[in-house]
């Protein structure tokens, strides 16, 4: 690997996997939206290119003279007011950047799917790459989108693209700038400002972890194969309580009965849709993210390399990098 063109690179992920790539001394050229924020990438030696997923053109110029793609380019979101834009940036957008990564002919592609696009098998057990998605019923646009970009960009590996996928799990760490959804959910805890908490549970892993198991599957991935770039499985309500813990606040105390949600989610999504704002929640998040997202990262630590952070020393630097933006106010 010589050169590498980055799609999303000035967001969560994508910032972190350039940062690897330079530390291991490749040549990064970094594709951005026009007018995207670009501080993830202040300080960063790296070439930039104006490139738009929905515009082909742009791709094939970004990706000229580079060996080697890293799709990280699509809407991290629970809702927009625009639906269809999930439909264009995640499924159209992907398609196109791998038709111009065949055109180009690189010599590896490594495309950043989601575990929203693995199946969760019931009762908490652990899912892995081989679990076969089943979260239809409950799918927002976002899980949706991401499962069917992810089998599309797997047909193109079946039809010669030197394609792997990763999954990564739910991350957390600096250069959050949204913030994610991810996020959110620590900078909510650690203001106080939501009290509830419900059943489930989540994988956690620190950002950096996520950005190094994309470098890794470059290196030693086989075509065709998934990679779930996780760490630990904590339950909503543990996750929640760390959080609180490492923030100096007190934990969420409300428990949210499952069915309570959806039409508390529902009338959110109603005052969003009029008020033209994200909501806290909607009628599909809860009901997801209440069963137990447990997943098993073997494969990435067995087959990759991947070795995980501590997670207590990875959130406590979330916090504190969210602390010192201003995001968590200072107790």
């Amino acid at each position: 690997m010589k050169k590498a063109l980055v799609t999303g690179a000035a967001g969560f992920i994508g910032s972190n996997v350039v940062r690897v790539l330079l530390e291991e001394g490749v040549e990064v050229r970094g594709m951005i939206l026009p007018g995207e924020d670009q501080r993830n990438l202040a300080g960063l030696e790296i070439e930039k290119v104006e490139g738009d997923v929905l515009d082909p053109s742009s791709l094939d110029r970004a990706l000229k003279s580079c060996d080697t793609l890293f799709h990280l380019a699509a809407i991290y979101q629970i809702w927009l007011k625009d639906r269809s834009r999930f439909y264009k940036v995640n499924l159209q957008g992907s398609r196109n950047m791998l038709w111009a990564a065949r055109r180009a002919g690189v010599e590896k592609v490594v495309y950043t799917s989601s575990i929203a696009a693995i199946g969760i098998k019931p009762g908490g057990a652990v899912s892995n790459e081989e679990t076969e998605f089943n979260q239809y019923d409950l799918a927002n646009d976002y899980i949706l989108t991401k499962y069917l970009s992810q089998e599309e960009a797997l047909t193109f590996a079946r039809e010669g693209l030197p394609l792997v996928v990763v999954n990564p799990a739910f991350p957390f760490g600096e250069g959050d700038v949204a913030p994610t959804p991810t996020g959110k959910l620590i900078v909510d805890v650690a203001n106080g400002s939501n009290p509830v908490f419900f059943k489930g549970g989540m994988n956690i892993v620190d950002v950096k972890d996520v950005a190094r198991g994309h470098v890794l599957a470059a290196r030693k991935g086989e075509v065709g194969e998934k990679y779930i770039l996780g760490n630990q499985n904590y339950t909503i309500k543990q996750f929640f309580t760390l959080v609180a813990q490492l923030a100096g606040v007190k934990p969420p105390f409300l428990y949210m009965p499952l069915a309570v949600a959806p039409p508390v989610g529902y009338l959110m999504e109603k005052w969003a849709n009029y008020k033209g704002q994200p909501p806290l929640t909607t009628s599909k998040e809860i009901p997801y993210a209440a069963q137990y997202l447990f997943f098993d990262v073997t494969k990435a630590r067995e087959k990759l390399g991947l070795v995980s952070s501590p997670i207590e020393e990875s959130l406590s630097r979330s916090i504190e990098w969210f602390r010192k933006g201003g995001y968590i106010k200072k107790n």
